[in-house]
């Protein structure tokens, strides 16, 4: 296959960025969409110019690094499929192709196609964990969880974090990812005690983190690479009007109180 490419480039955050066009000949429909950037790569160091920055770690689609818009979506034209899942046959030859990083306020460019998501790690630094006693851990069996409820968690947990319903969601929200994040804790039996002050904590960060609002384009399930449902966004919501409730009732008891 022969491409044209147009990949973004920028030095550092603070310097101007623009497309840069190449032409890349004898690309294998059989390599990944990272593969081909590897072999743009060795092009360009053997021509003696800067290679293209870009993150990625596993190549499994599981560590949600691979975060780059192609052709206008994030991770590419195929759902359910992460940028360094998708193949290169999923293009004809004599494409024209146009690279760059997630678009959003919360997600600055570091380099090139490479962005910062670390607004992800505070969110769930905020509240995504459960107070469990130190020790051996439990018998696998010894905590009854409905079977409804443990599919449900297990969904919200395969989100992977890796942006792209922020960048497809044209407000640069972030309900999406912190909506599953709060559900698969939520759903279970050990995340019951934290429930309704980890909703206020990480709700409280993604807004200081300054994504934008939800306003139910639906356009972050679309791009979620893991298809997860913005069902979780509507639990997240009636989590977070429950926790609201809890806390001003709390208050008036300890005004009461004095």
């Amino acid at each position: 296959m022969n491409l044209t490419l147009f990949v973004w480039r920028q030095k550092s955050g603070d310097s101007k960025g623009a497309f840069e066009r190449h032409e890349l000949k004898g690309v294998s429909e059989d390599s990944s969409f990272l593969e081909m950037l590897d072999m743009l790569n060795d092009h360009l160091v053997e021509s003696g110019s800067s290679p293209v920055a870009f993150e990625h770690d596993c190549r499994e689609g599981i560590c949600g690094s691979c975060s780059m818009t192609i052709n206008g979506r994030p991770h590419g034209p195929k759902k359910l499929t992460t940028a360094c899942q998708l193949h290169m046959r999923t293009f004809k030859d004599g494409d024209t192709i146009y690279i760059e990083p997630f678009r959003a306020n919360a997600f600055p460019v570091v380099k090139d196609l490479v962005v910062d998501r670390a607004a992800f790690d505070r969110i769930q630094q905020a509240g995504g964990y459960v107070s469990v006693n130190t020790g051996a851990a439990p018998e696998a069996n010894s905590i009854a969880i409905e079977k409804d409820h443990s599919d449900e968690a297990f969904d919200a947990a395969a989100c992977i974090g890796c942006g792209a319903c922020v960048a497809a969601c044209p407000n640069g929200s972030a309900m999406l990812f912190t909506a599953a994040k709060i559900s698969h804790l939520g759903l279970l039996p050990q995340g019951q005690p934290e429930r309704t002050s980890r909703v206020l904590s990480m709700v409280k960060q993604m807004d200081a983190e300054m994504f934008g609002a939800c306003t139910n384009h639906g356009e972050c399930q679309e791009a979620c690479p893991k298809g997860i449902s913005i069902k979780y966004i509507t639990r997240m919501n009636r989590d977070y009007i429950m926790g609201n409730f809890r806390k001003a009732a709390s208050i008036r008891g300890k005004m009461r109180a004095q």
